[in-house]
């Protein structure tokens, strides 16, 4: 069995014709989207019969000081492939995108992850609440600014 990896400029085509004005662009083997069609691309991509990305592996932000990467690592088990997705948050406060989870519940605890280390807001998920750390904590350890 061997999987293979969708490339951005592919993913690009197919994901612009279903979503409008959701694609930023492709690099290498990763599509760029806006952050505010993140649910609606995800919705696309899993009902989509050409690409059917039924599994969602990873949901993960980076922190880069100026902004945030959240990368989304897709795979089609159906299909035998897989995708990269990412969005850019700008900035430090009040971060939020829309939340996936009612599209892949695999999305829960790690949506729940970023919101408790990195301080990303995940809107419409069901129970955003801290998951490693106790309610009250001050702050979000991940961040590079975090004291």
């Amino acid at each position: 069995m061997v999987v293979r990896s969708l490339g951005g400029g592919e993913l690009e085509e197919r994901v612009s014709a279903g979503v409008s004005d959701s694609v930023e662009g492709s690099v290498d083997d990763a599509l760029w989207i806006n952050s505010s069609k993140v649910a609606e691309v995800a919705g696309f991509m899993k009902s989509d019969q050409r690409l059917d990305f039924n599994f969602l592996n990873s949901v993960s932000a980076v922190d880069y000081i100026d902004h945030f990467e959240i990368v989304y690592h897709l795979t089609s088990l159906n299909k035998q492939h897989t995708a990269i997705v990412k969005t850019r948050l700008n900035g430090r406060d009040a971060l939020s995108l829309p939340s996936v989870y009612h599209v892949w519940r695999g999305a829960d605890f790690q949506e729940r992850e970023i919101w408790d280390l990195m301080g990303i807001r995940f809107e419409g998920h069901p129970n955003l609440k801290r998951i490693m750390l106790w309610e009250g904590f001050e702050g979000h350890p991940l961040r590079k600014d975090y004291l």
